[in-house]
């Protein structure tokens, strides 16, 4: 491997790690250093994957979440824009229950 793919795996790696560590340390739901951890993840993934394109050709088998985390629009009437209802919450309780029952999940 170049010395250029291989220092952005080897940060990569790092990345990982000290992602773990921050979440193993997490104090509390909005704990900072876990969000950092989390950014700094996505940039090493993200200069890996370049280094990876730009020398090899080669792309990775996984993509980025690149959702932003926004209030969503209301219109009018007060709802949501771009509301979707996920196809699974269609599904009746009932058939849910069977579910638990056939698979022994009670």
């Amino acid at each position: 491997m170049d010395s250029n793919a291989h220092e952005a795996l080897r940060l990569l790696v790092a990345a990982y790690e000290e992602h773990l560590a921050a979440v193993l340390a997490r104090r509390g739901d909005e704990d900072v250093a876990v969000d950092d951890a989390y950014d700094s993840l996505a940039d090493a993934f993200d200069r890996y994957e370049a280094v990876l394109d730009v020398e090899y050709g080669e792309t990775l088998p996984m993509l980025l979440d690149d959702v932003e985390l926004e209030e969503p629009d209301e219109d009018e009437d007060g709802d949501d824009e771009d509301e979707e209802i996920d196809a699974h919450a269609e599904e009746d309780e009932d058939v849910l229950d069977d579910d638990l029952d056939d698979f022994q999940l009670r």
